[in-house]
């Protein structure tokens, strides 16, 4: 093949599959299905394929080619319909239209049970469109799988906002089990499992020894060569147990403000006190080796001032997503920052809001002003303050849809 156009074009790749077990009794619960680009071109390996996909900017259609390859190999075995599908998705295919020579083999794919994969890092680029994308594809039956966690400081950061089926641990926390970042993840990791529901993925198992130690991780499910090298489907094989998909998380309903001042007490202050609450928030954000995620509301742009916007810009450079809100706001309101604007009319633009989650600790701060006309220092807020986790989270997912992408970052795909 002479160029990766031509690859894409006549739909050139294929699907092998890697067997997924559970841990406990070794049944089989179903594969991952991995891409592969012409053999014995430059183009052979996952990540030589999407890279040069992505220098042509058609790594969105390549993405909506790699799917339709792996579920129409997987409707010709005739599956058992108890085997659950592993498949690899970028979030940004779903902004574009399914190219038409694949859609009929997306649709036939409907009834099969698949997991969708995605990395942290499509969050931490665009948290609207993979929410909405997340959204749409749990309500057609279809469960999500975060990967490489642990990989990345940020992925334990984003995991509860995606609110996966299934965390995929990285495959070198088996290698390194008694570092300490292997104690901080799996902690982490156990926490959000043991409150969702949410099944543990243990990657590259390789001997029963790591298989011993994904276990005592708190992983259910595992895969690697241990248990098959990626290959062709294998004939009639058959599911001997099935994973739970766990229930959506809850939607929220209102401005961070309203959410959390429903649930607890609110007290009047003036922006003069709460201006170290709102920096010891801030402060937070760039504290530790695993930094929180932070999102805030500023009413207007002119409470972003050059000062605040040199600190969010410092976060944002170790943060897996850092987000400012506020009248005139543009889309990057500083380097590295979402931004979401709105108008004089929009609930939010009478709140002042400070929210920081990260895996191992959430807190928000909610403010809404009082209509007077007080000095500057001396406006009046009603204000709530919040370390409840699942509080913390559903104000935070209030504020997500209204962001934009992050122009200034490139989302990164990587594939196994």
């Amino acid at each position: 093949m002479r160029d990766i156009h031509e690859v894409i074009d006549r739909r050139a790749v294929t699907t092998v599959f890697q067997p997924l077990v559970d841990l406990s009794s070794g049944a089989l619960i179903g594969f991952e299905a991995l891409t592969r680009g012409p053999a014995g071109t430059p183009w052979h390996t996952p990540d030589a394929l999407f890279g040069a996909a992505r220098a042509a900017g058609r790594e969105t259609e390549l993405d909506w080619v790699c799917r339709a390859m792996a579920f129409r190999t997987i409707l010709a075995a005739g599956p058992d319909p108890a085997l659950t599908w592993f498949v690899n998705m970028e979030p940004a295919a779903a902004r574009i239209p399914c190219p038409p020579d694949l859609a009929g083999t997306i649709a036939d794919a409907e009834h099969l049970r698949v997991v969708t994969e995605v990395t942290e890092r499509s969050i931490g680029h665009d948290p609207a469109g993979l929410l909405a994308v997340t959204t749409g594809l749990r309500a057609g039956g279809r469960g999500i799988a975060l990967d490489d966690v642990g990989a990345d400081p940020g992925s334990l950061a984003l995991m509860p906002f995606l609110h996966p089926d299934v965390v995929k641990l990285d495959m070198q926390l088996l290698r390194e089990p008694d570092e300490p970042r292997t104690a901080r993840v799996v902690a982490a990791v156990g926490a959000y499992a043991e409150t969702s529901g949410a099944a543990v993925l243990a990657e590259g198992i390789e001997t029963a020894r790591q298989a011993m130690a994904a276990r005592t991780m708190g992983a259910t499910i595992g895969q690697g060569w241990h248990y098959g090298r990626p290959g062709p489907l294998p004939e009639h094989a058959r599911a001997g147990a099935q994973l739970p998909f766990i229930e959506p998380p809850p939607l929220s309903t209102g401005t961070p403000f309203e959410i959390v001042s429903r649930r607890r007490p609110v007290t009047r202050t003036t922006k003069s006190l709460l201006m170290p609450m709102s920096r010891h928030l801030e402060a937070l954000s760039g504290d530790g080796t695993e930094p929180p995620v932070l999102l805030a509301c500023f009413q207007e742009a002119r409470h972003f001032s050059a000062a605040t916007a040199a600190r969010f810009t410092r976060i944002a450079a170790n943060s897996p997503l850092v987000a400012a809100l506020g009248t005139d706001l543009g889309d990057e309101p500083a380097p590295g920052v979402h931004g979401a604007s709105f108008s004089a009319a929009d609930p939010l633009h009478g709140e002042w809001n400070v929210i920081v989650v990260g895996p191992h600790r959430a807190a928000a701060l909610v403010a809404r002003e009082l209509p007077d006309d007080a000095p500057d220092r001396d406006r009046r807020f009603d204000f709530a303050l919040t370390h409840d986790r699942a509080l913390v989270l559903e104000a935070a997912r209030a504020l997500l849809p209204r962001l934009a992408p992050a122009p200034s970052t490139h989302l990164l795909l990587t594939r196994s």
